[in-house]
């Protein structure tokens, strides 16, 4: 094996690989005597056929698998020996191409960009701020007027009221599609709470106005994309008998509401609540810290980016705000999408964050653990309700999927391995000046 180098500058690399005809035949002889005892064929024992008849039945074949094996070990010891990490798969052409014949040397160009070298960052150099912010009686009185909400219940109407947006009828109705009774469209006492959208668009609001006893003819239409293909798009007449109508009545915030919730009393719920709201507080201000993490490493460290990641990267970020702007596009049929100088500037600095958080966890042997792997699925997997299984299935099948998985697990714990090493000074904020660093973090 002779290797060349044709091509250094930057990160950029070329060599010329040459696989000697007799190394490839030593190859080609190895696997086929492994293969000797094994091999059965008419006339011969097993075992016993001659090396020359096996070449000659298997050999075209078995040279395919020894140049490659062959390309995979000049590539493998080349990275070794250099040191690079190829930023992409390194890309291998036959210089000879069609024109190769066995018993010829092969020689082979392989080109790609090499990952660069990062810099040290001292962390314990970098200053941030935690937001911290309690949370006050405003805050917690108003979660617990949102659980009052959903557990309201409701009381019959004065006799001869009509149904306003948010009363509960109750009604019987028949649905039927040019004039025939469908399937799954009739109910008894069907409790509906008007303008919760629960129904067919244009349902609950040609039911506003009904009185107790009243009979209403409601004519709605199937949506295009209704799950069930018989009625999808088809018009369909509900003929509903009113039998209640119900005003909401908002539940007392007591003890009465906190056991409903699990809580002891009123006192445990509010307990309850506040450490919610601390919770979600603390997460909202983890992302703003974040933020300023990935600034100040941003800030501490300049290297050379391999061209072809961050090229890939702005494509990607065209493509998805692009989609962005036109959600009614859901697949990808449509024009190229040229990436901005804007969208250039964002790649840059994605691909130089990654690069450099790669290298910390790596220094730092932070490690995704299968259990965090598994959560993660399975937070995943809930998005296909009755299909978590086969989910599971296609994770465990799919290398690129475990990665996108992957990924932000591990960036997580490499930000909080920052954390830790930073200098982190609490400041008590309140809410609103929380609710408006979060806002920033989406206008940047």
């Amino acid at each position: 094996m002779q290797v060349t180098e044709t091509l250094n500058e930057g990160l950029k690399r070329a060599y010329q690989l040459m696989i000697t005809a007799q190394e490839l035949d030593d190859k080609v002889n190895q696997k086929l005597a492994e293969a000797q005892p094994e091999v059965e064929m008419k006339g011969f024992r097993k075992g016993k056929v001659p090396m020359a008849l096996l070449k000659k039945q298997f050999g075209d074949r078995i040279m395919g698998e020894a140049m490659q094996e062959s390309i995979d070990e000049a590539m493998g010891k080349h990275f070794e020996e250099s040191g690079d990490r190829p930023a992409l798969q390194p890309q291998i052409q036959m210089v000879d191409g069609e024109n190769w014949k066995q018993g010829d040397d092969v020689t082979l160009e392989m080109s790609y960009e090499a990952l660069p070298e990062i810099p040290e960052v001292e962390l314990k150099k970098i200053k941030l701020e935690k937001m911290i912010v309690k949370a006050g009686d405003d805050e917690i009185n108003e979660a617990l007027d949102s659980l009052a909400e959903t557990a309201q219940e409701f009381e019959p109407r004065k006799k001869g009221s009509k149904a306003k947006d948010g009363d509960q009828v109750v009604i019987d109705f028949v649905g039927k599609v040019d004039g025939e009774a469908f399937e799954g469209g009739a109910a008894e006492d069907y409790p509906l709470v008007l303008g919760s959208g629960s129904f067919i668009p244009g349902f609950e609001e040609q039911l506003v106005g009904v009185k107790v006893g009243e009979e209403k003819d409601v004519t709605v239409s199937f949506p295009e994309a209704y799950q069930a293909e018989h009625l999808a798009g088809k018009e369909a007449v509900f003929s509903c008998t009113v039998k209640e109508v119900k005003e909401p009545k908002k539940a007392e915030i007591n003890d009465e509401l906190a056991q409903k919730f699990g809580a002891e009393d009123l006192a445990a719920l509010k307990a309850q609540v506040a450490e919610r709201l601390e919770a979600e507080y603390a997460g909202a201000a983890r992302a703003v810290m974040k933020r300023a993490l990935l600034d100040e490493l941003d800030k501490a460290v300049k290297f050379d980016l391999p061209p072809s990641l961050v090229e890939a990267e702005a494509k990607q970020i065209a493509h998805q705000l692009w989609h962005e702007e036109h959600p009614e596009v859901h697949d990808h049929d449509h024009g190229e999408i040229e990436a901005t100088d804007e969208h250039n500037k964002l790649a840059e600095r994605r691909v130089k964050l990654g690069l450099l958080l790669a290298e910390l966890g790596q220094k730092a042997e932070v490690e995704v653990s299968d259990a965090e792997m598994t959560q993660a699925i399975m937070n995943q997997a809930r998005q296909y309700p009755g299909q978590e299984r086969q989910f599971f299935e296609f994770v465990q099948q799919n290398a690129e999927m475990q990665q996108q998985l992957r990924a932000p697990i591990f960036e997580d714990k490499v930000v909080d391995y920052a954390f830790e090493l930073a200098t982190v000074k609490d400041k008590d904020v309140s809410k609103d000046d929380l609710q408006k660093a979060v806002e920033a973090l989406d206008e940047e």
